[in-house]
């Protein structure tokens, strides 16, 4: 499987930014569309300046820290949540790689019994 940039525990990560994404391009269509304090040049203007500016700040600190984010998950060694200061935690591409090691073992179904002579 490819990795991607922003797979999903980096949007998991990034969705403190994402849901203010949405907010604000909430208010800039409403007030586009609906217009509630009539059209004056000055006011309209900061009121979008204030929209818009903030916005694009926040989009492009998303993507940044979405691009940390993942570089440090390839780079540095990941624990699960909480584990990174426990003394013998193991790291998470380990527990990764064991639980591919024992899906590929062949499961016993109920009332199989193996002996040291199967092999």
């Amino acid at each position: 499987m490819a990795n991607e940039i922003f797979d999903r525990d980096t949007m998991l990560d990034l969705v403190v930014n994402i849901i203010p994404l949405f907010i604000i391009f909430f208010f800039i269509v409403a007030f586009v569309v609906f217009n509630p304090f009539g059209v004056e040049t000055l006011p309209t203007g900061i009121q979008f300046g204030l929209l818009i500016a903030p916005f694009i700040l926040l989009a492009i600190l998303t993507y940044i820290s979405g691009k940390a984010i993942a570089g440090a998950e390839k780079d540095y060694t990941v624990y699960l949540p909480g584990q990174a200061t426990v003394t013998g935690a193991k790291p998470l591409h380990d527990l990764e790689a064991e639980a591919e090691a024992d899906a590929d073992e062949p499961q016993l179904e109920a009332g199989d019994e193996r002996s040291d002579t199967d092999a």
